[in-house]
């Protein structure tokens, strides 16, 4: 897959781990850690990143310019990274959120979901 940088659409679709992460960091900076729990709280459980897995896409995220390191280390521990969203990690958030959200409309439209969002 080509990616434009530039474009916020050329990196869509996201993974859904991808989308987590970005949607972890868009109201604030976090580590790895925080990351992890704050995407399974969320999920009330039913999605766990793994520390292999999260590491791996953070340094993906970072060399694609969707998120940098965070110049504050956290006072718990200095060794941790903070991870932040930067202004195309952002962009390409809000693309992927109306993407699934048109994705949603569709499915009322079609009957799937009803007006409510149950099954």
């Amino acid at each position: 897959m080509v990616t434009d940088h530039k474009n916020p659409l050329s990196f869509l679709p996201l993974t859904p781990f991808a989308f987590q992460v970005l949607l972890a960091l868009a109201d604030s900076d976090r580590h790895g850690y925080a990351i992890i729990k704050e995407v399974e709280e969320r999920s009330g459980g039913t999605l766990k990143l793994r520390t292999g897995t999260l590491y791996t896409l953070l340094q993906r995220l970072v060399q694609e310019g969707l998120i940098g390191e965070a110049d504050a280390k956290t006072d718990e521990d200095s060794r941790r990274r903070n991870y932040q969203l930067t202004a195309l990690g952002d962009a390409v958030l809000r693309a992927e959120a109306l993407r699934l959200e048109a994705l949603i409309g569709d499915a009322r439209r079609k009957h799937v979901l009803d007006d409510a969002g149950g099954i």
